[in-house]
């Protein structure tokens, strides 16, 4: 992100050991970045629909002492330029992580690796173990909204979700004349969050428009609703009883008042699928940045018996 407005960040993501970029077929741009260990045990990690990785980094940012941790924007959000919006499709979505993982050996060595994704990132990944195979040797997903089954009692849950999701992103403001005015409005309306967060995250989901001095959503408005209005697929849910890699569902708390549909959802998959799962009490949707370090033990857990965590340092 460009730091250029008058008012320097409180909260910084510091720069990469190295990065790169991936170009997808269609002209599109990834830009991968490595943290932490290159020699440590590797995870890769993304975001939600209209976030970026930068705003997770209560998260990652203390992975960075004991693993090797990749992370990337979808495209069209982050770091990356803006693309066509004809572009900004599910089945392009599945295809750029399966080049971003095969750039990703390429560039820093193929070793195996962890994937933790959230939301969009997180259904994401699925459909793309299953349509690739074995190329992650665990997931984590956060939180996925997983579209329920046909037939689901929840079915009608997730569809006012999206829906109501989709047009509260059409709605967005577009621009803003500095990141902490995103930044307080997300405090406003997210009270869970670390406070650190805020800032992070209104950074890193806006660009610099250097012709009007505003700060500018990197992921359009309308690209964000139309991915939240295209999550729409039934059959997923029971195709993940046949999920080639290892996978663990870990979710906001169901019993919250103000629970949202992801967190139901994948509380209902795991029990009927028999998969790992496991809630973070006191989180929302945004868990990773509301309860970082009981996120982190969620994921080691997980992957400990795998052999692909990181040794716990004293």
């Amino acid at each position: 992100m460009s730091e250029t407005n008058e008012h320097q960040p409180t909260h910084h993501v510091p720069r990469a050991h190295h990065a790169f970029d991936v170009k997808m077929e269609d002209g599109a741009t990834i830009h991968v970045r490595q943290h932490g260990i290159p020699g440590a045990p590797r995870i890769v990690l993304s975001h939600g629909n209209g976030l970026a990785i930068d705003g997770y980094f209560p998260f990652w940012g203390p992975l960075r002492e004991r693993y090797e941790v990749i992370v990337f924007d979808f495209r069209n959000h982050g770091h990356n330029p803006l693309h066509t919006a004809d572009g900004h499709t599910w089945g392009n979505f599945i295809a750029d992580m399966d080049a971003v993982w095969h750039a990703i050996n390429r560039e820093l060595g193929a070793k195996p690796a962890a994937g933790l994704f959230h939301s969009l990132s997180g259904v994401t990944a699925a459909m793309h173990a299953l349509k690739y195979g074995r190329r992650f040797d665990a997931l984590v997903l956060f939180d996925p909204p997983f579209y329920p089954r046909q037939g689901h009692p929840m079915q009608y849950l997730q569809h006012d979700d999206k829906e109501s999701l989709a047009s509260r992103a059409a709605r967005r403001p577009e621009r803003y004349k500095d990141p902490m005015e995103l930044a307080k409005q997300f405090a406003k309306r997210f009270k869970r969050w670390v406070p650190e967060a805020y800032e992070l995250m209104a950074r890193a989901t806006l660009h610099h428009d250097r012709a009007s001095g505003d700060w500018i959503l990197a992921c359009p408005r309308e690209y964000e609703a139309q991915v939240f209005s295209s999550a729409a697929n039934p059959q997923l849910w029971p195709q993940m009883a046949h999920c080639p890699v290892p996978v663990k569902l870990v979710c906001g708390d169901p019993a919250l008042e103000d629970v949202m549909a992801p967190a139901l959802i994948g509380r209902a998959m795991a029990e009927e699928l028999g998969l790992p799962y496991e809630a973070i009490a006191g989180t929302s949707h945004f868990l990773q940045i509301e309860r970082p370090a009981e996120c982190i033990r969620a994921v080691e857990s997980f992957l400990a018996p795998l052999g692909l965590a990181a040794p716990v340092t004293l």
